[in-house]
């Protein structure tokens, strides 16, 4: 069992990255029911949160079915980030998440993100303010450091351990790495067998396949795995892995006709949520993950993405699973 203050799983927990454009309330609610144990939402602004954007509260919304979950918040102002805590506590999340993770430029320029690898106190302190400020359990994701010769991840989860969270999900890159190269668990695993940590400790970076999952289990003792490219498309991912840990076996890939039938479903809710326009925008990324391993389907890869309404999309995904069954 790991237990995140109150929220208990009773198994090795899967976990599906926060994503920005990828892990709205749509695809949580699509990814559900293939087995993933906690999810969150895309993350938030903070300064969004406060000065009540439109985008930055839509985010804020979730439903039972897609229980336990958790609000992402980021920032780099300590009274912005305690006050949007605050505001995300009210729509009942099970957690609440702090992002020192993000490398993307425009927020880790600004401090955000893991730009806050650079100031360890500030992160301390905004740690300790939102702990205090919420009833809920608190939960940090962050990466290795911020470059190679900074990669103090350790002194962070003990200082962080100590002002109150109650999970740490670690990326196994530095700021300064971005996406680029192998993700590096060897840290992750040190500190998961640090005595002094006596909190979850959750590795990402790199789990692209049951193996893949299995291998970083058994060999850097997580509690569990926080998933996040891989899963870009591929919902699927998720069951795969519970299979594998329960029997061993690999599951065969999704046939092409419920490959289809799930993008269509994605499509039609995204639609829904969204409106047209921009509903058919976010499918736009998911679209390798869908059909990734289909010979020849280039063509119509540039269809989808690249037609602008639900008819002309839906021919094309009919196309799809006619020629490919």
């Amino acid at each position: 069992m790991v237990k995140i203050g109150r929220l208990e799983i009773n198994k090795f927990p899967l976990l599906l990255a926060p994503m920005e454009g990828i892990t709205d309330q749509v695809y949580r609610k699509i990814c559900k029911p293939f087995g993933v144990d906690l999810m969150f939402t895309e993350f938030i602004s903070s300064e969004g949160l406060i000065r009540e954007i439109e985008r930055s509260r839509l985010k804020l919304e979730i439903t039972e079915e897609e229980r336990p979950v958790g609000i992402q918040i980021f920032g780099n102002n300590i009274e912005s980030m305690k006050e949007a805590a605050l505001l995300a506590e009210q729509s009942n999340p099970d957690i609440i998440d702090l992002n020192f993770g993000c490398p993307i430029r425009k927020i880790a320029q600004k401090g955000g993100g893991a730009g806050i690898l650079n100031d360890i106190l500030k992160m301390v302190i905004m740690t300790e303010a939102i702990v205090k400020a919420v009833k809920l359990p608190v939960t940090v994701k962050t990466r290795l450091g911020w470059d190679e010769k900074n990669k103090n991840i350790e002194e962070i989860t003990e200082r962080l351990q100590d002002v109150g969270i109650q999970a740490i999900t670690i990326h196994g890159r530095t700021k300064a790495q971005a996406y680029k190269g192998e993700a590096d668990w060897t840290l992750i695993g040190e500190i998961k067998n640090n005595q002094r940590i006596k909190i979850p400790v959750f590795g990402n970076g790199d789990v692209n396949s049951a193996q893949k999952a299995f291998e970083m289990k058994k060999k850097y003792n997580v509690d569990g795995i926080m998933i996040g490219r891989a899963m870009i498309g591929n919902p699927w991912l998720f069951k795969e892995i519970n299979h594998y840990f329960d029997t061993g076996e690999l599951l065969p890939p999704p046939a092409i006709k419920e490959r289809v039938e799930v993008c269509r479903i994605h499509l039609k809710n995204s639609i829904q949520w969204y409106g047209e326009k921009y509903g058919v925008v976010t499918l736009r990324q998911h679209y390798k993950g869908y059909f990734k391993g289909i010979p020849n389907l280039k063509p119509y890869y540039l269809k989808l993405v690249t037609l602008n309404n639900f008819e002309e999309i839906d021919k094309v995904l009919c196309e799809i699973a006619h020629v490919f069954n």
